[in-house]
């Protein structure tokens, strides 16, 4: 099966002043068609802005990225919003991300429309059953952005993403922004919605218990850099970067006479500002190493599961 995106090198540099900043360092990786890829890692580590260099609303600084074949850099854009239909994007805030100005009718129309989908009264079905696939009522479709709840407002973006049956489809920490209760409704949303469309997921987040839930497979990104990728429950029963199990460490547990080991990496993460040769952690790690601050490859430990350590090498 050949991949439906595949990142290949990239990198994105931004000018802060006489600075750069290295958000993006040499990031690889593939997904397939309707499968769902977690991405995680702390904030600042360059997952939003691996995304926005996906949906080309950040131009990358350098390495390739290809959907269905496509060498989206080498599109002008007007050819990549042709392709939008094909490839979109719930962001994080759904009250920055939805135009206060236009109705929910309105916001989902809208790409039924641009794209050429349906007109008229086909285009106005289209819209109730989404409307109905994400368990909101016609009654809001009159209403404003300020006129609903955040999980509403959530779920509009939701719908108004995979109105034009994407197969492809960014959701950038999607439910962080809603309380508990609200959360747990949009994740059974969303897996339930993908798996009646088919379509493939990058979900990027830092709650390591939604992407265990909701992902077949997980990539861990710590400053810029892929330092952990495999199936979800592999490298969850299975962790063998420093900083992976750091962070399955610090997942909090519902028994509360449970014990067990928290690892806690000493320091502070390094600026972005400056880019070392050798593995990201190496000022952190309590088993760092002259070794590691060479370049560190990845090493393919069997099933999918890839690590960029040293110590994994050896076990």
């Amino acid at each position: 099966m050949q991949p439906l995106l595949s990142v290949e090198g990239l990198e994105k540099r931004f000018r802060e002043g006489m600075a750069t900043i290295h958000a993006v360092n040499g990031v690889s990786f593939e997904i397939y068609p309707g499968e769902a890829v977690g991405l995680v890692g702390e904030s600042g580590c360059g997952k939003t802005t691996v995304a926005r260099c996906i949906m080309c609303l950040t131009e990358a600084s350098a390495g390739r990225i290809t959907f269905d074949g496509v060498d989206l850099q080498r599109l002008p854009g007007a050819r990549v919003r042709r392709l939008r239909r094909d490839f979109q994007m719930v962001f994080q805030d759904p009250t920055a991300s939805l135009n206060p100005r236009f109705s929910t009718r309105r916001t989902l129309r809208e790409p039924v429309l641009l794209h050429g989908i349906a007109r008229g009264a086909a285009a106005e079905t289209r819209v109730r059953d989404m409307m109905a696939r994400v368990n909101l009522d016609s009654g809001h479709l009159a209403r404003y952005p300020h006129q609903l709840s955040g999980g509403q407002k959530q779920r509009v973006g939701v719908a108004r993403a995979l109105i034009t049956d994407p197969r492809f489809v960014v959701l950038d920490e999607p439910t962080s922004s809603l309380d508990m209760s609200v959360r747990i409704y949009v994740i059974d949303l969303l897996r339930r919605l993908q798996r009646d469309l088919g379509a493939a997921y990058l979900f990027i987040s830092h709650d390591l218990s939604t992407v265990r839930y909701l992902c077949n497979r997980v990539m861990v990104m710590y400053l810029g850099r892929i330092v952990e990728t495999g199936p979800t429950e592999e490298v969850f029963a299975r962790p063998r970067h420093v900083y992976t199990r750091a962070l399955l460490s610090a997942i909090p547990v519902p028994d509360p006479t449970a014990r067990r080991e928290r690892i806690l990496l000493k320091g502070e993460t390094p600026s972005p500002r400056e880019v070392k040769p050798g593995c990201g952690l190496q000022d952190r790690c309590p088993s760092a190493r002259e070794d590691c601050l060479r370049p560190v490859p990845f090493y393919d430990l069997g099933g999918g599961h890839r690590v960029a350590c040293l110590l994994a090498s050896q076990a």
